[in-house]
């Protein structure tokens, strides 16, 4: 015989209503009554049907997670605490491939499965749109796009971490200095590079434009990168990369070429993924807390979801340097 809210609430002690409340994450029962409530729901296997709290509450209960590629391991680092906060306040993430969203006039994730979307990658632009016009609570994390009035944001503090990076190589002494870029159509890409030139500039040094390569966000694009820049300024002490991922295809393509980290090239990226922080690759970047700005701006969602009027925010995310193996002042 399946199990009930009844079993739950006898279990528990408290009334069916409780049970409900609390299993919805609704004002009115404390965050101890919660606990325990999900606790012995968990405990008797207990399964909310879905089809039955979206006719009381006209909510699916369901977050659409819109990622990019599947295999880049810092999607794997943002989604698993978007996923968290999710289930810790009773919803249920799902991933969405971009790729997979070719017509987003058309796109299935608005037939109503969804509360609420979730938009950690703006390849296209497109898909925002449509949100928008269709009225549906959304965020971006980790990138934005200008102009959006519906969606809340919450992003890395980019412009103080790339000139945190500029700091530190002009600090030691490097003149000959490449950048490996995002694509020019995300903020994270262009606002990273063109910080960075700038504040290269302050300090006399300017960007060769051999030396600058905007590319997909991937290890392989990193490394192919990478390697082109080398070629084309071989006297380059110095690569900046727009993210750690990028960074690490360039100490790829360094050791593919015989060129010593950090004896000969100084590596710096952006993010600290947890491979970042790994000894194979002992990488200095600019930290983001990635779980901290994915948990708050996954919250304040919910939040919009719950009430309407809770309005949008932007809210950016501070940095800081992490300075590991991979710099070093540039050879004498």
């Amino acid at each position: 015989m399946a199990v009930t809210s009844i079993d739950v609430a006898r279990r528990a002690g408290v009334s069916q209503a409780t049970v409900s409340r609390a299993l919805r994450d609704q004002r009115g029962t404390s965050e101890a009554t919660r606990r325990l409530v999900r606790e012995v729901a968990r405990e008797l296997g207990y399964v909310p049907l879905q089809s039955g709290r979206s006719l009381s509450t006209s909510r699916s209960r369901r977050i659409g997670i819109v990622v990019g590629e599947l295999t880049n391991p810092f999607y794997a680092a943002l989604v698993a605490p978007i996923v968290h906060e999710l289930d810790a306040r009773g919803y249920l993430g799902v991933l969405l491939h971009d790729g997979d969203i070719r017509e987003p006039d058309s796109a299935p994730i608005f037939d109503g499965s969804f509360d609420g979307i979730v938009l950690t990658t703006t390849s296209d632009s497109r898909l925002a749109d449509e949100i928008e016009r269709r009225g549906v609570p959304y965020c971006l994390i980790n990138r934005e796009i200008t102009g959006r009035r519906t969606a809340s944001a919450h992003v890395p503090d980019n412009v103080r971490g790339a000139e945190l990076v500029a700091e530190l190589l002009t600090g030691l002494g490097h003149v000959e200095i490449g950048v490996i870029a995002g694509p020019a159509t995300t903020s994270t890409g262009s606002e990273r590079l063109h910080v960075f030139r700038d504040a290269l500039a302050r300090n006399g040094i300017a960007l060769h434009p051999d030396a600058v390569v905007e590319v997909p966000f991937a290890i392989d694009d990193g490394c192919d990168a990478a390697r082109t820049v080398l070629a084309a300024r071989p006297g380059l002490t110095a690569l900046f990369c727009a993210n750690d991922v990028l960074a690490i295809g360039a100490l790829e393509a360094a050791a593919q070429l015989g060129r010593r980290v950090p004896e000969q090239l100084t590596v710096v990226g952006f993010d600290d993924i947890p491979l970042a922080r790994l000894r194979a690759f002992d990488l200095t970047t600019v930290a983001v807390d990635l779980t901290a700005l994915a948990r708050r701006a996954t919250a304040h969602l919910l939040d919009r979801v719950e009430d309407p009027q809770v309005e949008p925010q932007r809210a950016v995310h501070e940095v800081r340097l992490v300075r590991r193996g991979t710099h070093a002042a540039p050879p004498s």
